[in-house]
């Protein structure tokens, strides 16, 4: 008689069972929106300078499940004033199975932030 489980982190993979990669959950962890000099900002006729830095890091759950948190920060500044600032940090958390080890890091890393960055981007 066969034992199945309910696909939970402790189910183990079958031989030859395809990669999964499942979307489990998306969030707003935390967001902050600074827009110190308005509303004179919003005339400047100058170009501002803007930065923008995006961070990834993987944070496991269980064995399968994974919260991968995407880190975004953008600053518009002109002549050292401050236009705006704002912080996203946004995060989903996906189960892996049957992923061989040596590529796990390339898809925390690349695929789950590529699947969370279009909700991030509309925030």
């Amino acid at each position: 008689m066969e034992s199945s489980t309910n696909g939970g982190p402790a189910a183990e993979a079958a031989p030859g069972a395809p990669p999964q990669l499942r979307v489990l959950a998306q969030y707003v962890k935390d967001l902050s929106f600074e827009n110190p000099g308005a509303p004179k900002s919003l005339g400047q006729s100058s170009q501002p300078q803007i930065n923008i830095s995006v961070n990834v890091s993987a944070n496991p759950m269980s064995d399968t499940d994974v919260e991968v948190v995407l880190r975004i920060d953008g600053k518009a500044e002109i002549a050292g004033n401050v236009l705006f600032n704002v912080e996203l940090v946004y995060a989903g958390v996906f189960r892996i199975q049957n992923v061989p080890q040596e590529n796990v890091h390339p898809v925390l890393m690349i695929e789950c932030p590529r699947l969370l960055f279009p909700f991030a981007r509309e925030i």
